[in-house]
């Protein structure tokens, strides 16, 4: 019998995962995992890995005997060592389609509620101050330009939501074609212009050793006064100490943050202090009907790896190669 642990338990319990791995005849264990110690004390004999969090280190996969795929529920992998997972044999999945309109939704209501300034009214609404004088200065959307940091599929799903609103568009991504997307009103440049012309800038780039604080000092320091800093790709993507230099001194308006450089973060953290930010706790990604399809697609490739086939999802091609 196979042996499958999920090891974030704890903050994403299995529900119909154990009925699909047992299509192959798959034990599904579950464990709550806090380091790497906790991790491989739980993966020692499996076959299998579901993770969502927990980081899956070139330490923790040494120590695999019989391990044959790491599951990732959800888009990024930065949470697992793709070079030591290559290095030993171990295929790396994700679901890569994962929660499109979730995230895009997200980051539509941070661009309305921090240009309408909808939490400050709020505020003061319910602690008796109805005067929406106070909102002074709001400026109207229609065409502002929205600057897209990456333009991958959630980023196209936010194009398209908010060229409704009137928003001009601005996108910058060494990584794909402009000849690719004729079909959006878009015009792609270079980051130092997208940051110094957009009246909002909403980030949408994986973590990787070339985009941790891609966005820093000399980029916020370019961008307008009047101009929204939104994030709901990965924390580290900006340097927070430098964000809220910026928000503290006046470089630009304001922020919405889904995500953070540490989560949670420090509750003494300057930044939570902010009266113009928005913050939501990393849950750009959930609806109901998102999460469960993300645990179905996750168990599939676990199943696909156990039946001995190359996983629909794999991300770390090259371990094919090395495999045969």
């Amino acid at each position: 019998m196979f042996k499958v642990v999920a090891v974030d338990a704890v903050k994403l319990m299995p529900t119909i995962e154990k009925e699909i791995l047992a299509e192959v005849g798959a034990q599904l264990l579950t464990a709550n995992c806090h380091n790497e110690e906790d991790i491989i004390r739980a993966t020692q004999d499996a076959d299998g890995i579901l993770v969502a969090l927990s980081p899956i280190t070139r330490r923790v996969i040494a120590t695999w005997k019989k391990t044959k795929v790491i599951a990732r529920y959800g888009i990024g992998v930065d949470t697992v060592d793709l070079q030591a997972a290559t290095d030993y044999g171990v295929f790396v999945t994700n679901t890569p389609d994962f929660c499109f309109d979730e995230v895009s939704d997200t980051a539509m209501s941070l661009i309305l509620a921090t240009t309408r300034k909808v939490v400050k009214m709020h505020k003061l609404v319910s602690q008796g101050t109805y005067n929406r004088e106070l909102a002074t200065p709001l400026y109207k959307l229609r065409g502002k330009i929205l600057g897209l940091v990456a333009f991958g599929h959630i980023a196209q799903a936010v194009a398209k939501k908010a060229t409704v609103f009137g928003f001009q568009l601005r996108a910058y991504d060494p990584y794909v074609r402009s000849a690719d997307f004729a079909d959006y009103p878009i015009q792609f440049v270079e980051l130092d212009t997208l940051m110094k012309e957009s009246d909002v800038i909403s980030i949408h780039a994986p973590l990787t050793k070339e985009t941790f604080h891609l966005i820093g000092e000399q980029q916020l320091r370019m961008m307008k006064s009047t101009a929204f800093l939104i994030n709901t790709s990965r924390g580290p993507v900006v340097d927070q100490k430098s964000l809220t230099q910026a928000l503290s001194e006046g470089w630009i308006t304001g922020a919405g943050l889904d995500v953070l450089e540490k989560e949670p973060p420090d509750p003494q953290d300057p930044i939570l202090k902010l009266e113009n930010v928005v913050f939501t706790p990393h849950y750009g990604s959930y609806t109901e009907e998102a999460y469960l399809e993300l645990r179905e697609k996750a168990a599939r490739q676990v199943v696909q790896t156990l039946r001995g086939e190359v996983p629909t999802s794999l991300v770390n091609r090259d371990v094919v190669n090395r495999k045969n």
